[in-house]
C-alpha cells in the first residue's frame, strides 16, 4: 500500500496547522527576530529530521532571507562555526536542536538560561514554536512520504 498524503487525507488539521505557522512566524517578527534566523532555525530542525520536502523549501526561502551560502553551507556544524552566526542565530539553533533532538539528561532551564542571554522571553517562546512546528511539518512530511519540491 502506498503511503496516505496525511496532509491530502485530513486537509483541515492540514489548514490547522498552516494558520500556526502563519501565528509563529507572526509572533517571531512582533518579536523581532529577522526571516533569516526563522529560515536558519526550519533548515536546521529539516537536516535533523532528514525532511528532504522541508529542507527543498526553507534552504531556498533562507537565501531570499539573506542567509548566507556559507551559513547554509556550515549549518550542521553551527557550534563550532565561530564568527559565522551572530549571537541570536547561535541562541535559537541551540533551542531549536534541543527541541528536536530530545535528549532526556539535558538541563532544560540551563539552555534556555544559555540562550536568554542573546534572547528575550518573548524571542525564546517564539523560536520554540517554530521548532515544534517545523518538527510537525517534517513528520507529516516524512509519514507521507512527500518527495522533496521541484526546483
Amino acid at each position: 500500500m502506498k503511503r496516505p498524503y496525511i496532509d491530502k487525507d485530513a486537509p483541515q488539521v492540514q489548514k490547522a496547522m498552516e494558520k500556526a505557522a502563519v501565528a509563529a512566524r507572526e509572533a517571531s517578527h512582533a518579536a523581532g527576530l529577522e526571516d533569516s534566523t526563522i529560515e536558519l532555525v526550519n533548515v536546521r530542525v529539516s537536516q535533523l529530521n532528514g525532511c528532504p520536502t522541508c529542507l527543498s523549501i526553507h534552504v531556498p526561502q533562507a537565501r531570499a532571507a539573506g542567509v548566507s551560502q556559507r551559513q547554509l553551507d556550515l549549518l550542521p556544524s553551527w557550534p563550532e562555526a565561530r564568527g559565522v552566526y551572530t549571537d541570536v542565530e547561535r541562541a535559537a539553533l541551540l533551542l531549536a536542536e534541543s527541541l528536536t533532538v530530545i535528549d532526556q539528561s539535558a538541563d532544560r532551564n540551563a539552555l534556555v538560561e544559555r540562550a536568554a542571554q542573546a534572547l528575550t522571553a518573548d524571542q525564546i517562546a517564539a523560536v520554540e514554536w517554530t521548532a515544534v512546528l517545523i518538527n510537525a511539518f517534517n513528520r507529516i512530511s516524512i509519514a507521507s512520504g512527500h518527495p522533496p519540491r521541484p526546483e
